[in-house]
């Protein structure tokens, strides 16, 4: 069965940028675990710091791995962001400062969709904590769950785009369908500027005709929005995280940071079409 008949094309209509004082707000989402979402926020994220952005990611995930990918203990921390979410903290009370600013998870944050669930404008949490820090920051990158629940719509609301990893299986081309679907009714609804900014290639085997062919259906269906950059395996990304840092730090000049720095490039060139648009 052809993928062509699954996905959707994209709405390609232009969207104004809300102005060079703002963070860009970008999530990273996709429903299917392990495709890379903390992997891409952190590493970008550091690839921005380097270029020399204001960079904040935020871990939206209750499983807390971007916060561990920063030597920090999910399990240790009193307050997180399920306190901004819930208990309207503000978000500054709980950022912490290693390559980059984080804010961070705790297994509370597990509970945060029961607790949110019952709140008027629960859609708009996340939104409305950002506003205080937006002007302080270039970026703001926001790791979300392997759902399209509460906390991903959150971060959808919240987002001026959304950066969707993608792992080189078909299956995983699969799940684009839901995830476009999902942000059509948040353009309709709560955000009508949200929408895919770019696919990410992860995983990518170049010695694997599965994973060229995944590759040219993404872009026979997406075209421009696919990215050029494509992070390929390697076992670097399993050793950062192990010593709390990201692979541009763990090592600095192997494939894997470059593959991150060109994406930065990609991310940073993006920008600076819109600002000329």
């Amino acid at each position: 069965m052809a993928l062509t008949r699954l996905l959707p094309r994209p709405n390609s209509r232009a969207r104004t940028d809300r102005g060079p004082a703002l963070a860009r707000v970008i999530a990273f989402a996709n429903q299917k675990g392990g495709v890379a979402k903390t992997t891409t926020t952190l590493n970008l994220g550091v690839a921005l710091v380097e270029k020399g952005q204001r960079v904040l990611a935020i871990d939206l995930d209750p499983q807390g791995n971007l916060t561990m990918s920063q030597g920090w203990n999910p399990d240790e921390i009193d307050r997180s962001m399920f306190d901004v979410l819930v208990h309207r903290l503000p978000i500054t009370e709980i950022i912490r400062t290693h390559e980059l600013d984080v804010g961070v998870s705790s297994i509370d944050l597990a509970g945060a969709e029961l607790a949110l669930s019952s709140m008027i404008g629960r859609e708009r949490a996340l939104e409305k904590a950002l506003l205080p820090v937006r002007e302080a920051y270039d970026y703001i990158l926001i790791d979300t769950p392997p759902s399209l629940g509460l906390l991903t719509i959150n971060a959808f609301v919240a987002a001026d785009g959304v950066i969707v990893p993608v792992q080189c299986e078909y299956l995983s081309l699969r799940g684009l369908v839901q995830l476009e679907n999902t942000l059509a009714m948040i353009r309709e609804n709560l955000n009508p500027q949200v929408e895919i900014q770019g696919i990410l290639a992860t995983m990518f085997d170049k010695r694997l005709l599965h994973s060229r062919e995944a590759v040219d259906i993404l872009k026979e269906n997406f075209g421009n929005l696919v990215l050029n950059t494509k992070i390929r395996k390697t076992v670097r990304f399993a050793e950062a995280p192990v010593k709390g840092q990201s692979v541009l730090k763990y090592d600095p000049t192997g494939e894997a940071a470059s593959m991150y720095r060109d994406l930065a490039k990609e991310v940073l060139n993006g920008a600076s079409a819109r600002q000329h648009a």
